[in-house]
């Protein structure tokens, strides 16, 4: 047979997959390893699809999507994080992560340089590779709370760069950037004439300070490629629902994109966001209640356990350093999923700089959550 991509055989394996799988025959493991909530959709929410299944609503929408949900989302983003985007500047995707590397797709020519901050959300390097871009990592410092620093970005800016990445809240390590840590660079994205991927699907989990995007900015939504979904906020990964809000020039090219791979979003899903949007709001700033009980129980034990964690304020992620044990993160993963049937994930699954750290996932229940702590006690 003729050789496979090399490119695609090149690529390494999802890092968190990697843990998942060692524990996924093993149903006694305490799995605080996938960022995905542990609540049900809400009820309205199922119950909308249900409606809309029974009424045969089962054929494609259009490749934008439904209008009636691209009308209310275009409300809800302007009500709640005050960014402007009309019905006509958005689509629907089959989640989040398709939208990403729709957006690269449309705007990357080979060479082109994405600025991507690491600790990193597993997809963006290798989307830009397989896009033909080059991924350009700015390793984030623990001092500064994991935020992107203006003279960070000023040093990895070059004369080949395009866009710049900003996840914020941050997967992995729960960090936030401020409206001032946005408009502090702010002015170099303009100088230089970058694109802005914002990924902004933790936008609602925020604990203490609201998210601020970059969209809202003047002269930004022209250079936003703003990504959001109701996977995470809405309890609702399994449905594979996002969006991408982008400038017309942009948009045009991912509407192609959607034309040839995907047609359009799952239509069950798009009548579920409907009542999502209508009647879930409440639902949802309960599930981010409860989230924030965890967070605060968590950095209270580490504190307890003299276990170095900066206070994120964003997401459903701790971050906290495990250098005092000696172990690699990979290591210290494998003693806790060997030796105490406690998964976690090596902070390294999120590129080289997550060395010494590890990821934990506080949208599991406060009993796992409790679990893990225990076996820390013991190590």
């Amino acid at each position: 047979m003729k050789p496979l991509s090399s490119l695609i055989s090149n690529m390494k394996p999802s890092g968190i997959r990697e843990f998942f799988n060692y524990a996924s025959e093993r149903p006694e493991v305490t799995s605080l390893g996938v960022g995905e909530p542990d609540f049900t959709t809400p009820k309205a929410i199922i119950d909308a699809a249900k409606d809309s299944l029974d009424k045969g609503k089962t054929f494609y929408t259009s490749n934008q999507g439904l209008p009636e949900l691209r009308n209310k989302i275009s409300k809800y983003l302007l009500d709640r994080f005050d960014i402007d985007y009309k019905p006509d500047e958005m689509i629907l995707t089959a989640g989040s992560s398709q939208g990403i590397l729709a957006a690269l797709m449309a705007i990357i020519n080979p060479g082109d340089e994405v600025i991507v901050t690491e600790p990193t959300y597993i997809c963006y390097i290798p989307d830009i590779e397989m896009c033909g871009g080059k991924a350009v990592v700015i390793p984030l410092k623990e001092e500064n709370n994991f935020k992107l620093t203006k003279e960070e970005l000023e040093a990895h800016i070059t004369s080949k760069t395009k866009a710049v990445f900003l996840s914020f809240p941050n997967n992995p390590t729960g960090a936030i950037m401020t409206k001032e840590d946005l408009e502090d660079i702010a002015p170099l994205i303009l100088k230089n004439d970058l694109y802005v991927i914002s990924d902004e699907i933790y936008a609602e989990l925020t604990y203490g300070k609201k998210h601020c995007s970059i969209a809202s900015f003047k002269g930004f939504k022209e250079r936003t490629i703003l990504i959001n979904g109701f996977s995470k906020a809405f309890a609702m990964t399994g449905w594979r629902l996002g969006y991408v809000c982008a400038p017309k020039d942009v948009l045009d090219q991912i509407l192609k994109i959607q034309q040839y791979i995907m047609l359009s979003a799952p239509t069950m899903a798009q009548y579920g966001a409907i009542s999502a949007l209508d009647y879930c709001i409440s639902d949802m700033e309960n599930m981010v209640k409860e989230y924030n009980n965890r967070r605060e129980y968590l950095l209270k034990s580490f504190k307890e356990l003299d276990i170095q964690c900066f206070d994120a304020e964003g997401a459903f992620y701790l971050f906290p350093s495990i250098k005092k044990y000696n172990l690699s993160s990979r290591e210290f993963c494998l003693k806790l999923l060997q030796e105490y049937d406690v998964l976690v994930v090596p902070g390294t699954a999120f590129g080289d700089s997550g060395e010494g750290y590890i990821r934990i996932s506080y949208a599991a229940g406060m009993d796992k959550l409790e679990r893990l702590i225990e076996v820390l006690r013991l190590l």
